[in-house]
């Protein structure tokens, strides 16, 4: 069998590789990626979970909680018009493998260089101030939208300035996560 780790970094190396050429994420990959990862909470030994030390599953009921967390996470995201239904469903699948606690470390990174991504892929096309615009019309109009009750509307939707490959966030932030829940200052913070 393989180990848990080799298993979800193929899986986000595959979702990254169809994200990148096609800006989709398919259903299969994310389907039988988060069926694989409730597998192996469900049938390996019990441990501290499947990237921890003691090496062991958290259980089907964790994996399922990773799994809904993880949708959760991201599903504003979504219906804000912010990102794909595809990058949702691959965090909820990291979630199957990482349980709840670590998917949220991952959700909180994964944000965190998904606005690095945004921000250098903005430089690079020489839309960076086009983003930062639509950055401030989006705080303006929550700061707008909070003193009045929440009964100001958005005139216009900022301006698109393109679509990012966000599989490549996720891949980021799940990484980064599976090496700072070894360092205990991080850990505590979860």
């Amino acid at each position: 069998m393989l180990p848990p780790a080799a298993v979800l970094a193929a899986l986000l190396a595959a979702a990254v590789w169809h994200d990148v050429r096609t800006r989709r994420i398919p259903n299969r990959l994310v389907l039988g990626g988060a069926l694989a990862g409730l597998a192996f909470q469900a049938l390996l030994a019990p441990g501290a979970g499947l990237f921890a030390t003691p090496f062991g599953a958290l259980g089907l009921l964790d994996g399922l909680a990773g799994l809904g967390l993880g949708l959760a996470l991201l599903l504003p995201m979504y219906l804000l018009g912010a990102m794909g239904a595809g990058d949702v469903k691959l965090m909820a699948m990291c979630g199957a493998f990482l349980g709840p606690r670590d998917v949220l470390g991952a959700a909180l990174l994964t944000m965190l260089a998904g606005g690095v991504l945004a921000l250098l892929v903005a430089l690079g096309s020489g839309r960076l101030a086009q983003v930062l615009a639509n950055l401030r019309q989006l705080l303006l109009h929550a700061l707008v939208r909070a003193g009045t009750g929440g009964t100001t509307r958005l005139d216009a939707p900022p301006v698109p300035t393109g679509k990012l490959a966000y599989a490549i966030a996720i891949a980021t932030g799940t990484a980064l996560q599976l090496l700072l829940a070894r360092v205990p200052a991080w850990s505590n913070l979860l």
